[in-house]
């Protein structure tokens, strides 16, 4: 029978979470790993607002976070300051959940632990950063994939380029999702919507989620349904929704984090466009997938590998105005089959399995 383990988890702003994406994986994972015997201390952020010692049997650490002063910069201070505490800890083994502001430290890892690190979506190729930034991105992979013991790939095509370009060990685990019980008609009123009346877009405002793209094809189509954009509020955000202000088909409306509201607006949607371009398990297209949606997704090989025959996709504006004009039946096998593996391959106690055999990983 194999030891319990003493699990650092460095990277996140911490639990209960407050933002997403890896802060909502841990807050899956941490708990079931303390339920399986495990001491896990979860490095959090002194801007958390909620501030206690112990979550779900999770020992929480607060370490120094300017972010809110001094901008992104604030998260390398951060993750220096995460680092450098838990060698206080002496765990056997450390999660690092990405790369960007963590690898460059790496000289501060605890020599006595085991590393395994998140490798994340390739960071560098986003075409939101500047070429200095992705160059030093670049680096920052190198250095998280040579200094690690062990690298995390959350999808096949993140995982053949790791095995290409790295000799690191890598494993394949996906993101988790919880499969909604039930949808609520009631939520739509808050924003004048209708069931089946409006295409949908749930992203980050950036130009690799084929933002513009999918704006272009709902101009260009003969479907007057609205396309309504939920999305962080950047300068990209307000300069599309300034030029389409008075333009009836499309909708530009804040982030909503409401898992309730944002499930039953996702199912009741006509379509679901995920365009999103770079990276590996999009946790918005596992949630689109729960959600129901008829889903129409940016062709790639990182929605290919978990959408895979569950939806339509397309190329560029030409093709996917075609799918909005054709009122495509989606056939209900399609849905029932993306359920069915959502509870397989994406199910949280299958993902904290992996996350266990990792952690044992010599």
């Amino acid at each position: 029978m194999n030891k319990k383990l003493s699990i650092g988890i460095i990277g996140t702003r911490g639990v209960p979470n407050q933002y997403g994406g890896y802060e909502a994986a841990v807050q899956e994972l941490a708990p079931r790993l303390v339920d399986r015997g495990h001491e896990v201390v979860v490095y959090c952020s002194s801007l958390q607002l909620t501030r206690v010692n112990e979550w779900q049997g999770v020992k929480l650490v607060y370490n120094f976070d300017p972010e809110d002063k001094i901008g992104s910069a604030g998260q390398f201070i951060y993750d220096l300051k995460s680092n450098i505490s838990s060698i206080k800890q002496k765990h056997d083994v450390i999660f690092h959940m990405g790369y960007t502001s963590d690898s460059i430290w790496h000289r501060f890892w605890d020599s006595n632990a085991r590393h395994i690190t998140n490798m994340d979506g390739m960071e560098w190729m986003r075409s939101k950063y500047s070429q200095r930034v992705r160059k030093f991105l670049k680096k920052a992979e190198k250095w998280a994939a040579l200094k690690s013991n062990l690298l995390i790939a959350d999808s096949v095509g993140i995982m053949d380029y790791i095995k290409r370009n790295y000799s690191t060990p890598v494993m394949n685990i996906a993101y988790g999702v919880s499969i909604p019980q039930a949808f609520d008609k009631t939520h739509l009123k808050e924003y004048g919507l209708s069931p089946n009346e409006y295409d949908l877009i749930i992203a980050r405002i950036v130009p690799e989620n084929n933002i513009e793209v999918s704006i272009d094809a709902k101009n260009n189509s003969d479907n007057d349904t609205p396309l309504v954009i939920f999305g962080n509020k950047n300068a990209y955000w307000y300069d599309l929704k300034n030029k389409h202000q008075d333009n009836p088909k499309i909708l530009f409306l804040d982030s909503n984090y409401d898992r309730d509201t944002m499930d039953s607006i996702r199912h009741y949607a006509r379509y679901y466009i995920h365009g999103h371009s770079v990276g590996g398990t999009n946790p918005s297209l596992l949630e689109a997938m729960a959600a129901q949606c008829k889903i129409i997704a940016h062709d790639n090989v990182f929605n290919k590998g978990v959408l895979k025959d569950g939806g339509l996709y397309f190329s560029n504006s030409n093709d996917l105005k075609e799918q909005l004009n054709n009122e495509v039946d989606f056939d209900k096998k399609l849905i029932v089959s993306n359920l069915a593996r959502l509870k397989t391959v994406y199910n949280w106690e299958n993902i904290c399995d992996q996350y266990e055999e990792a952690a044992y990983y010599k």
